[in-house]
């Protein structure tokens, strides 16, 4: 029994469990720990999935708008790099945190919702590949996994400089054996895959579809967090939550009304919101969009009423997991809370340093386009599907407290780790 309900009368969410993840094998697992650290699966074997999700931030970058290809270093710390190799353009959305995406609920993933489950090409899922997503993939983040290596600006590279960038612009499904080829050919991982995987008894059998069920079978087991105070709360410890917390936690559930997109056990409804976030950064802009934007959603339904909307992200480690917003418009919890209270006074307010940007000069003249273009900030200042709520600086402070009630304890440091070298003897980040 509950000692606490909120003064709204919501219901809290069912405690986070393992029966709510997907379950892997072991020798899958530590495969797919290997891959999600080793370089080699990038078009110039330069950057890892770690290096834009790194353990020491949370399984983010620290970033705004993520620094790919070309880019050295890792987290807030990674700059663009110099000469010919530096970056080209940044990454145009914020860099997602990993936490929980093995769970059974989690059926869309991106933040325009771009790969999701569904028979529309009857192979299980709707993604940019359409009929050519190779088939046999155990979940949706198997599935997601296959795109960032095939994006020139993420992992792929420029198609002078290798050929797996060079396939990507044959067509999406020509960069996957080349990626496959290169692992299966060094013997360590070879042995570690016909270990794992009973349909493998020999080199040439490794295709793509067991990197990706590898690599999900990692991020799924590895990234489980649910022991954070309030999971603690949620099975009965009413002392676990501070007197701050348990206030914002009302607000939540409650007067501030964050639950109603917030909600399950992940605190995310897995729904498309727009919440006029000013825009910057390249964009994902569209075949026939006239100027640099992101309509979000839109680009994935071809519908006009899911202009600008973006799918709630689960509030699972969020006090970690900064900046925040699609695009990192916000560097601070208070800020990004702020923001959905009053969305039309704080987009007119917006101001660059909110976010973090590093300062990349050969990009600086073009960052702020979309936002100083007075018709695209007409578009995004008439689209918004929250209402304003008016809280007290006390009752922010109090909902930031709740935000910190959601990171865990030992979770948050994994369960494998870093490992200390990867099978192609690449720089481990």
């Amino acid at each position: 029994m509950l000692a606490y309900a909120p003064a709204h009368g919501t219901d809290f969410p069912p405690p986070l469990q393992p029966s709510d993840f997907q379950d892997f094998s072991s020798e899958q697992v530590k495969l797919g720990q290997l891959l999600f650290f080793d370089p080699i699966l990038s078009g110039n074997r330069n950057i890892s999935c770690a290096t834009c999700h790194s353990p020491d931030h949370a399984l983010t970058d620290g970033l705004s708008l993520g620094i790919g290809e070309g880019g050295t270093g890792v987290g807030p710390e990674r700059t663009a790099g110099t000469g010919k190799e530096r970056i080209r353009k940044r990454i145009p959305r914020n860099s997602p945190a990993l936490w929980n995406l093995g769970a059974w609920e989690v059926e869309t993933l991106f933040h325009d919702g771009r790969i999701a489950v569904s028979d529309i090409y009857e192979n299980g899922f709707n993604t940019p590949a359409q009929e050519w997503l190779p088939r046999g993939l155990n979940s949706i983040l198997a599935v997601q996994a296959l795109f960032p290596l095939t994006s020139q600006f993420e992992m792929a590279g420029d198609p002078s400089e290798n050929e797996v960038a060079g396939a990507a612009y044959d067509r999406i499904d020509a960069v996957w054996p080349i990626l496959a080829k290169r692992i299966r050919i060094i013997p360590e991982y070879a042995e570690l895959f016909i270990a794992a995987f009973d349909d493998v008894s020999s080199p040439p059998e490794v295709d793509i579809t067991h990197v990706a069920n590898a690599l999900a079978a990692f991020e799924a087991t590895e990234f489980q967090s649910y022991d954070s105070p309030f999971d603690a709360f949620l099975a009965g410890d009413s002392s676990a939550l501070s007197p701050r917390q348990r206030a914002g936690l009302e607000l939540f559930f409650g007067k501030a009304g964050c639950s109603a997109c917030h909600s399950g056990k992940l605190l995310t409804d897995h729904r498309f919101h727009a919440l006029m976030l000013p825009h910057f950064g390249p964009g994902r802009t569209r075949q026939w969009d006239p100027v640099v934007r992101d309509t979000g959603h839109m680009a994935v339904s071809d519908r006009l009423e899911d202009a600008y909307r973006f799918r709630t992200p689960s509030l699972r480690n969020v006090a970690l997991t900064g900046p925040y917003g699609h695009n990192g418009a916000y560097s601070t919890l208070e800020g990004i809370i702020r923001h959905h209270l009053e969305p039309r006074r704080a987009f007119d307010r917006w101001q660059p340093g909110l976010a973090e940007l590093p300062d990349v000069p050969w990009l600086t003249a073009t960052d702020f386009l979309p936002l100083i273009d007075i018709y695209e900030r007409a578009r995004l200042f008439s689209r918004v599907d929250i209402n304003p709520v008016s809280l007290t600086d006390t009752e922010i402070g109090n909902l930031v407290a709740f935000m910190h009630a959601l990171t865990g304890t030992d979770s948050v440091r994994g369960r494998l780790g870093r490992p200390s070298t990867v099978p192609s003897g690449l720089k481990v980040d």
